[in-house]
């Protein structure tokens, strides 16, 4: 074999072996190393709801609106809760009047005891002494009518208890309001976190604390973030509970390694970036230093 001929021979083998080499080595990548295409951007999403029911009598915020934390969304009627109200306070003072009445009746009863006036007898004291806490206990049951009506009173005014974006809004001025039903929803606007999902064999390289490059599709923005933790189960596919994490496998006729929730803190996010929830992502951990 000539010399021409063996080092054409041997340069062949050896782009073979760097082409294996590489495609070994990027095969390990694709498998092992902790990155992730599948991430999706998430925030903690408040549903706002009145405390008291009622009619809406007035909206005070637009669909997509920024809000501070304090901000007035919503009021229900007051008509009927002014006139709770109003009645909460007659009943206090006539309890009031009659808790007066009644410990007069049973000092004067003293009195005429202390005089050894005739006719008074230990039963009839009994009974003005009974009158009198029956009476107080009556004046405390309608003040604590009078804070409830109070409390719902202030409460047909519903405030923002987070700052964020007011999102997908339907609600008109004039439906009805149930206690405990969600009116609007609110995003949090400090909340803004990433769940990127890792094939379990990429797992044993996360750590809590590692760094974190985030790659918005939006954009192709990137930006840094901390692994907060591993979530540490996720919903079997017959679960109705729905209190774990739900991760469907990608294909359902084979096998495959199953994807594990990892939650990402995001730092300080540079200038003029909008994030929203449900936004998708690349995810990709460095290891710890």
């Amino acid at each position: 074999m000539s010399a021409g001929k063996l080092i054409r021979v041997a340069m062949t083998a050896a782009v073979v072996a760097i082409a294996a080499f590489a495609g070994w080595q990027f095969w390990n990548y694709y498998l092992l190393s902790p990155w992730t295409r599948d991430a999706r951007v998430l925030a903690d999403v408040q549903q706002v709801a009145p405390d008291v029911s009622g009619l809406i009598s007035t909206i005070h915020v637009r669909d997509n609106q920024a809000v501070k934390k304090g901000d007035l969304l919503f009021e229900i009627d007051p008509e009927r809760f002014h006139a709770a109200l109003n009645l909460a306070r007659a009943n206090v003072t006539m309890k009031a009047a009659a808790l007066s009445l009644a410990q007069e009746n049973a000092k004067r009863f003293l009195t005429l005891q202390r005089e050894d006036s005739p006719g008074l007898s230990a039963e009839a004291g009994e009974r003005m002494q009974t009158t009198a806490a029956e009476a107080e206990a009556a004046l405390n049951v309608a003040q604590a009518e009078f804070n409830i009506a109070e409390i719902n009173m202030r409460r047909s005014r519903v405030h923002a208890a987070v700052s964020g974006y007011v999102t997908n809004l339907t609600a008109v001025a004039g439906d009805y309001a149930s206690a405990g039903r969600g009116v609007m929803a609110l995003v949090d606007s400090d909340s803004f976190y990433v769940y990127g999902y890792f094939q379990e064999t990429k797992v044993p390289q996360i750590q809590e604390g590692a760094p974190a490059q985030v790659e918005l599709m939006a954009g192709s923005v990137v930006l840094d973030g901390v692994v907060e933790g591993l979530a540490r189960a996720i919903a079997n596919p017959d679960d109705a509970a729905g209190l774990l994490a739900r991760v469907d496998p990608q294909f359902s006729w084979i096998r495959l390694a199953q994807r594990l929730p990892v939650r990402i803190k995001l730092e300080a996010l540079p200038p003029n970036v909008r994030l929203a929830a449900g936004m998708s992502a690349t995810v990709v951990i460095k290891p710890v230093r």
